[in-house]
């Protein structure tokens, strides 16, 4: 059993960063690939990015955040994190943390309660 919790979200302007981070209880943490989504009003949710085990550490974006987001883990402190620059407005929406337990996080285990980023233009 893994329990996620989101914290970090806020609203900030266009251009602005924000740092996402997701508490993980459980001692088999480091074992799961964790991932971060997305759903904005009237969407599905989506994948944002994913960080695998601690034997890969791999990591995977999708192509609207690559090279503005940075996802890792802390297998120490059980933390994931969520590094998002440049923000854009169309990057609004309520994020949450996921935990799977094989790459590359297609099929989420368990999920957070998610936490609100709006980005004002």
């Amino acid at each position: 059993q893994v329990q996620l919790v989101e914290s970090g979200g806020g609203l900030v302007q266009a251009g602005g960063s924000l740092r996402l981070s997701c508490a993980a209880s459980g001692r088999t943490f480091s074992s799961y690939a964790m991932g971060w989504f997305r759903q904005a009003p009237g969407r599905e949710r989506e994948f944002v990015a994913a960080v695998d085990s601690w034997s890969s550490g791999r990591t995977r974006y999708a192509d609207s955040v690559k090279d503005r987001f940075t996802i890792s883990r802390d297998n120490v402190k059980n933390m994931v994190y969520l590094q998002m620059n440049s923000l854009k407005p169309e990057d609004t929406a309520v994020y949450y943390c996921a935990a799977d337990r094989t790459w590359p996080v297609d099929g989420v285990d368990y999920w957070g309660q998610g936490t609100q980023v709006t980005v004002s233009s």
